[in-house]
């Protein structure tokens, strides 16, 4: 049994359960309280609806259903849903008799609440219509006075085809309808406001004006049952002649959504009316307080509760869906389960395999057997709260192959340190690191806030906090707070301006002191600041860039030794790190010599004692351009001629040694292998887990297949394989420091963009004097203290995290990490239950 550690996932073990069928339920739910075993479907070819538990499934389907139901019904009604106690999720597995008991009751639920539903719509309905009729008999006794004043302006026939269908309001009615005096039917009816006007265009056009209309809005607020929204409605009345004409009216009102009502053209009728729908709608509204009263309690007891069944049908669900990955021996009468666990866990799963044969009382222990495979296992790295989101970044890359070396360890320090190099500001680490603290102060509040893009900053809360705790380290390096420098300490430059300067270059002295910590805040604000800042700041990009690879190459080595490969540490980890050394730690050696060496020393007659600094980048060009000769000028210490060359020379035996060693290494152990009289298996291997006094019955074996069998060799491709990793790491080695180069760049666009900022808002207020630079500094200050959070500690902090992301994904995974493996999915309650439904 190996000790768990974050530098490695955790080893695996997989297991075989024989699991008595009486007690398979409770079995299952144990393991699923644990979250400990992923269990492999040993029926992959057996449809979904031809397993054995189908029936089961379907059932909880059904009753998750009736819950979603309710849940939407008690979010209509605006009532809380009492929270599941934390116990909840770990409560013990259900008998039949009380899933069957639930079941029962969600049903009568259900029944009853779709009862009251039905009968509440319908009353609704009905409250409604009684609702418009009352508009409409009041709205109509007006109309009715109206239209008897133009009753006499329609027209009494339709013989003369040139004359008006409706003769002028203003010049009165022709002598014809005079004598005529025809009788006007009409169509009353409540029709949606918002087609209104199309009502009227089409009643116009398709009657040819042969009709007298008139509409008032409803005021009081009318809600649609079906939709419970507020529709707003009005009434109106068409007064027309023919029997033709009114139907065709009633068919254009109904298709348009209006409700009609028929009114009598009797004035105490129509009162006698008015009356009877007032009375009725007296007595619907108390019964509709009563229905809805009583609705309410019955969802108010189903929201009791509901967090609580939710939580038991998931579970149930979850548990029959994986024992339907089950096989089921007739003969035992037991199910065979198989799957995946840690090995370190093997104990706690026997101890609860235990704890469930006692409590159900069953006389047939389960038994659990540790299989060997030749499968690769799943990947299964144990985090908490502060590593899991360091760990998520090296995963979002590739999940790591089974045991190999977890990169997730030196994120924890590498990842926010290489941000910070990018951001560093005292002022704005602090603007950082108060948000993570923020965060991680309550982070119990903040677990349950919906949101993507917010839940993404919560899951990296420590990783926030760290960022901005190295941001305060660097950016006291830089003596960085909001572009500006404190005096930290004694400064280590004295500038001697005379009594009589006006305009000019002062260079200052140096007094003796040295600064004790980071970059002189003398430094800030002189000519050279941003040229002595640039070299000191790239220079240290590329120190960090070769220690931050070398370190990666180094995992090749640990890697090698744990899966007992010596040839990749010969043929792979050694080359690498010669050429790596070789070329880029030797330009890191000549930096910090450079930064080592007084280059302006002089001796007692004031002459120069060395040259002048020589370029480093002109260094590296001509070693590899006229290896073992170095220019005078640019020499940077003696025997520099040499040392290059045999350098070079040196870096050259690697590349062949990376390209043939392993690919001939290999074809040699195959030859060896075969002239030994071993060979490529030509079928698939098989193992076969039961007792040899069954193994001629049906469904008494367990067959694992081996999916995972050793490949023919074949050394071209081998060869291929290796010739593009070489070509792959010696081109990267270049351009990968290269890479690392962005340190610098973010590093001064940081700085600068910070110091513009600066100099735009407060520097420009504080030019002032008198009330003009109060009122300036604080309308000023809100502008840069704005500015400064949506785009020094926003966007660029933005900028800063995907570039420290690309550092450790290309530039620092590729020198050891493959990750080609698959995570650990275990079946567990606590990930079944925090899934949102879709």
């Amino acid at each position: 049994m190996t000790e768990s550690s974050f530098f490695r996932s955790e080893e695996m073990s997989l297991i075989q359960l024989y699991i008595p069928a009486e007690v398979a339920q409770p079995t299952v739910a144990e393991l699923g309280e644990l979250g400990l075993v992923q269990f492999r479907d040993l029926n992959p070819d057996v449809n979904a609806f031809q397993r054995a538990f189908v029936n089961d499934i379907r059932r909880f389907d059904e009753m998750e259903r009736q819950l979603r139901f309710f849940t939407g019904q008690i979010e209509k009604a605006e009532i809380r849903v009492r929270t599941a106690h934390p116990s909840a999720y770990q409560s013990r597995a259900r008998s039949r008799q009380e899933l069957d008991d639930l079941e029962d009751r969600l049903s009568e639920h259900e029944n009853r609440l779709l009862q009251m539903n039905n009968s509440h719509e319908t009353m609704q309905r009905r409250y409604l219509e009684l609702t418009e009729l009352k508009h409409v008999l009041r709205e109509t006794s007006d109309f009715f006075q109206e239209a008897a004043s133009h009753q006499d302006d329609i027209r009494s026939s339709f013989d003369e085809p040139h004359a008006p269908l409706l003769d002028d309001l203003e010049t009165g009615p022709s002598q014809e309808a005079q004598n005529m005096g025809l009788a006007l039917g009409n169509v009353t009816g409540v029709i949606p406001r918002s087609k209104m006007q199309t009502f009227e265009r089409i009643l116009w056009r398709s009657l040819r004006g042969n009709l007298y209309m008139n509409t008032a809005e409803i005021e009081e607020p009318v809600i649609d049952p079906s939709t419970d929204l507020v529709v707003e409605k009005n009434v109106f009345i068409i007064f027309a002649h023919g029997r033709e004409i009114l139907a065709k009216i009633k068919k254009i009102s109904e298709s348009l959504g209006a409700t009609l009502y028929p009114i009598d053209s009797n004035a105490d009728r129509r009162r006698d009316a008015l009356q009877e729908v007032e009375r009725h709608i007296e007595e619907f509204n108390s019964v509709l307080v009563n229905t809805t009263q009583t609705r309410r309690l019955e969802l108010m007891r189903i929201s009791e509760n509901l967090a609580a069944w939710m939580t038991i049908v998931k579970k149930e669900k979850a548990t029959y869906h994986t024992m339907n990955h089950f096989n089921y021996d007739v003969n035992r009468k037991c199910l065979i389960a198989e799957g995946w666990c840690p090995t370190n866990e093997i104990n706690t799963i026997q101890t609860a395999l235990r704890g469930v044969t006692e409590r159900s009382g069953s006389m047939v222990p389960s038994i659990l057997n540790e299989l060997r495979t030749h499968k690769e296992p799943p990947t299964y790295h144990k985090t908490n709260k502060f590593t899991a989101g360091f760990q998520e970044i090296v995963d979002a890359y590739g999940m790591a192959r089974y045991r190999e070396v977890n990169p997730g360890l030196f994120t924890v320090i590498s990842f926010p340190f290489l941000f910070a190099v990018m951001f560093g500001d005292v002022g704005h680490g602090i603007l950082v690191l108060l948000a993570g603290i923020y965060l991680v102060l309550n982070e119990r509040k903040l677990a349950n806030v919906d949101g993507e893009m917010f839940q993404m900053v919560y899951g990296g809360r420590y990783i926030v906090l760290l960022m901005g705790a190295f941001s305060i380290f660097t950016g006291m390096m830089y003596n960085d707070i909001f572009s500006r420098a404190l005096p930290w300490f004694q400064t280590g430059w004295d500038f001697d301006i005379p009594e009589d300067y006006i305009e000019g270059v002062i260079v200052a002295k140096p007094n003796g002191h040295t600064y004790l910590f980071g970059i002189d805040y003398a430094w800030h604000g002189t000519d050279n600041y941003l040229l002595f800042t640039n070299s000191y700041k790239m220079k240290m990009a590329i120190v960090l860039g070769v220690i931050h690879m070398s370190f990666g190459i180094c995992m090749v080595y640990y890697n090698a030794k744990f899966f007992r490969k010596p040839i990749d540490i010969i043929g792979g980890f050694i080359p690498q790190m010669i050429f790596m050394q070789c070329l880029f730690g030797y330009l890191v050696m000549m930096i910090t010599y450079k930064w080592t060496v007084n280059w302006f020393e002089t001796d007692a007659a004031g002459h120069s004692v060395r040259n002048s600094p020589p370029s480093l980048l002109n260094t590296m060009i001509y070693m590899f351009l006229s290896p073992g000769s170095v220019n005078p000028e640019d020499k940077l210490y003696s025997g520099q001629a040499f040392v290059q060359g045999f350098l070079v020379l040196i870096a050259l035996i690697c590349i062949p040694w990376m390209l043939f060693l392993k690919p001939y290494y290999l074809k040699y152990e195959h030859n060896k292998a075969r002239a030994l009289g071993y060979h490529q298996p030509s079928e698939n291997h098989v193992r076969i887990s039961t007792d040899s006094n069954h193994e001629g019955e049906a469904g008494g074996a367990v067959v694992a297949e081996d999916s995972e069998h050793e490949e023919e060799f074949e050394f071209s491709e081998e060869l291929i394989h290796q010739v593009i990793h070489t070509i792959d790491f010696c081109l990267g080695c270049i351009s990968n420091t290269a890479s690392y180069l962005r340190l610098w760049a973010l590093s001064l666009a940081h700085a600068q963009l910070s110091e513009v900022l600066w100099s735009m808002t407060l520097g420009m207020a504080w030019k002032y004097t008198g009330g003009v630079a109060a009122f300036l500094t604080i309308c000023m200050f809100t502008l840069w203290f704005s500015l400064t959070i949506f785009i020094l500690v926003g966007m660029e902090g933005l900028s800063a995290f995907l570039h420290a992301l690309r550092l450790h994904w290309v530039e620092f995974n590729n020198k050891f990490y493959q990750g080609t493996g698959y995570a650990f999915e275990p079946f567990s309650f606590a990930a079944v239950l925090s899934e949102k439904d879709a």
